[in-house]
């Protein structure tokens, strides 16, 4: 039942940035991150009703949609970047591949929420203030209004575990584990950030 409930509200936030962007409601990049920001968001509470075996199921599935409506333009509002990137495949396999990094619900919902609100939210408010302060970083144009987003975004998930998931983390912990996750957002070329920070952040919760 919460499998198939898990699919249908995923189809419909689909359906419905696909529509608003159809519609012009919202440009390309909003449009992405709303996606990116609202399944990421969701998923990575998946493992308080879903068994891990169930999560890599449709981590299989996600990645076969992602694979089939890249090649057929069925959800255009996903594939509307302009720049190569590998973002939507990242996320695809990360949800599957970090259940084999933690059997912890809440590691895994700390990790997945990096990859969803601190790199979503860094693009959004990048796009929005980054002009003016951004920088060159192997290549990539970022910008100090998204980095910074990202550091805070990073570092209140943190604490939101320490204090919510049972397990305390010092100041230090916490600083590193934001620094390195936004160091990794920075250099990570074609969407691969989706990849390695959250596996990066449920590696070291795991082994704190």
């Amino acid at each position: 039942m919460y499998l198939l409930l898990s699919v249908l509200i995923i189809f419909c936030i689909l359906l419905m940035s696909e529509f608003g962007w159809r519609k012009r409601r919202f440009n390309n990049e909003f449009g992405r991150k709303f996606v990116h920001i609202a399944v990421g968001s969701f998923v990575a509470f998946w493992p308080f009703f879903l068994s891990w075996d169930e999560i890599r199921l449709l981590s299989v599935a996600f990645l076969l949609v992602v694979t089939v409506s890249a090649k057929f333009r069925i959800f255009k509002v996903i594939h509307s970047v302009q720049r190569p990137t590998f973002g939507e495949v990242c996320f695809a396999v990360t949800v599957g591949l970090l259940t084999y990094v933690t059997h912890s619900k809440g590691v895994y919902a700390a990790a997945l929420l990096q990859m969803s609100l601190a790199d979503g939210l860094a693009a959004v408010f990048g796009n929005l203030y980054g002009r003016g302060n951004s920088y060159r970083i192997l290549g990539h144009t970022k910008s100090v209004a998204g980095t910074t987003a990202f550091i805070v975004t990073s570092a209140s998930l943190l604490v939101g575990y320490s204090v919510l998931g049972g397990h305390h983390l010092s100041v230090a912990d916490i600083a590193i584990g934001a620094s390195v996750a936004a160091f990794l957002e920075n250099i990570a070329p074609l969407g691969l950030d989706n990849l390695v920070v959250p596996l990066f952040i449920g590696w070291f919760l795991t082994n704190l």
